[in-house]
């Protein structure tokens, strides 16, 4: 499948340039490597046309009612529908999640409008207080923060992005959205769908790059608003980058070491798929993949037979001349981290249950099996209890004492998701108060969040910014006003201290 690049998209234009290049960048089917699915050239002296282009159609969008807007939304979702299926391929090519899988991604963009219009703007929209004071009502309305720059991940690159662009748009600001260059020619097919809808000039804006862009963006000036969905790393780096500016509203999501507790009362035919799921889709790269299993030692023997054995029977292919459960990892670079990351929980006396493989397959491509791990007693300062591993690895802790759950739980840096399967409804409600996280599920598994509700985490998974519903509450910010038609209930008479 070959990717046609288009370049850079302000002024209401796409645009390449004569000048040499700042970078070249070559992508390769994670599937097979044999497959070139673009090329690409990175300007990073586009910056300042783009965020020139953001200024100005920031001033023509802001002006713009709600149902305006909503009417360039609509004709969004009606081009991004068409695109769906090519949009889902180029996923599956690209990122190399099973085109079923990337199926879903593509419907969510989707469905997204809808919740954006529905859900989110009604969190938005102008509130009165009457008789605030005496014949004062009292008002909050919410105006737009400017030009908002859009960093895409590369594991939902269309998604996540599409999640940030929409809520942006309709607070009224511009977008600049800069995808992952690992995730280019996705991010690409998404955004025609917003040129197709025939915004005003400059309301939408598109730049491919690598760092050196994106640290350009973030430390620019005229950019107010910063959506980020990434590692936690360049998340501090954003944070460096624009911590003295206070007129910059930064919203990070980051990643995770995500807990899910298995009491002695779960009900384990329903608890295997729904953390099979959690641990290995999207071959584990997921923020909120599950990669450590604290298990009751009630029923630990049981549980942990049945998943090595499930765990076991999942296909790895390629993720479209097969219909496999998971397909590769992304690049050579996530390969050698997952590879290494296992072979560090060996050093750190964790028993290998499913050993972490480099899979041989009929296409070249980072295919490795899925992994599984039993730790006696977890290091609550290693490597293997504390760091992200974005790959398809998960290590069970057996405990007795529910505290002692919770303490793994809460051990490690990140506080994105849990989940506790249970039938007890008092020991879920502990783990709910006490659980250090954003996202908190009973009988459910981390992965897989609801649009409807605002998703983050605390600790090193966020900046207490929770995307979903609620991304659209830092597009915008908060005037007051206190109102009275009355102009006649103040007199010169009544003011204290005059002559």
């Amino acid at each position: 499948m070959k990717m046609a690049l288009k370049g850079d998209y302000f002024n209401g234009a796409w645009h390449t340039s004569q000048t040499t290049p700042s970078e070249n960048l070559i992508k390769l089917s994670p599937a097979d490597l044999s497959v070139e699915l673009w090329r690409a050239s990175i300007w990073s002296g586009h910056v300042e046309s783009v965020v020139d282009s953001a200024v100005k159609g920031f001033e023509v969008w802001r002006k713009l009612s709600f149902d305006e807007r909503i009417v360039y939304l609509r004709r969004y979702q009606e081009a991004v529908k068409k695109r769906g299926d090519e949009i889902a391929l180029a996923l599956a090519w690209e990122v190399g999640k099973p085109l079923w899988e990337a199926k879903t991604e593509a419907s969510a963009l989707v469905s997204k409008v809808d919740v954006t219009i529905n859900d989110s703007l009604k969190r938005i929209q102008t509130q009165t207080i009457k008789d605030v004071m005496p014949k004062i009502d009292g008002h909050t309305i919410q105006k737009p923060i400017g030009p908002s720059l859009v960093i895409g991940p590369f594991n939902f690159p269309c998604h996540l992005a599409n999640g940030q662009i929409l809520s942006c748009l309709l607070a009224g600001n511009s977008i600049i959205f800069k995808p992952s260059e690992k995730t280019i020619g996705s991010a690409q097919l998404m955004f025609e769908a917003l040129v197709e809808a025939g915004f005003p000039a400059g309301v939408i804006n598109f730049i491919n790059g690598t760092g050196e862009v994106s640290g350009k963006l973030t430390s620019h000036p005229k950019i107010k608003g910063i959506f980020f969905t990434g590692s936690r790393a360049v998340g501090k780096m954003i944070l460096k980058n624009t911590h003295q500016d206070l007129k910059k509203m930064v919203a990070l999501e980051l990643g995770g070491k995500n807990s899910t507790i298995v009491h002695h009362d779960a009900h384990i035919p329903h608890a295997l798929p729904e953390l099979l799921r959690a641990c290995f889709l999207t071959s584990g790269q997921r923020c909120t993949s599950t990669s450590i299993i604290l298990i009751h030692k009630k029923i630990a023997d049981e549980f942990i037979s049945q998943f090595v054995d499930v765990t076991k029977k999942i296909i790895v292919d390629h993720p479209v001349h097969t219909n496999p459960f998971m397909g590769p990892l992304i690049d050579a670079q996530a390969e050698k981290l997952y590879l290494d990351f296992c072979a560090q929980g060996l050093r750190e006396g964790a028993e290998e249950l499913v050993a972490a493989k480099k899979l041989e397959m009929a296409f070249q491509g980072h295919y490795v099996s899925p992994s599984l791990h039993y730790l006696a007693k977890a290091d609550m300062k290693g490597k293997f209890v504390q760091e992200e591993i974005f790959g398809p690895n998960a290590c069970f802790f057996p405990y007795e004492d529910l505290e002692e759950a919770l303490n793994v739980v809460n051990c490690t840096e990140y506080g994105l998701a849990a989940s506790v399967f249970t039938r007890d409804q008092s020991v879920f409600q502990k783990c709910l108060m006490e659980i250090e996280a954003g996202l908190v599920n009973l009988n459910r598994s981390t992965v897989g969040a609801s649009a409807r509700l605002p998703f983050g985490g605390m600790k090193d998974s966020g900046n207490f910014r929770p995307a979903a519903v609620s991304t659209i509450d830092y597009c915008v910010h908060t005037l007051a006003s206190l109102e009275t038609t009355d102009d006649t209930s103040s007199k010169l008479s009544d003011v204290v201290g005059l002559k």
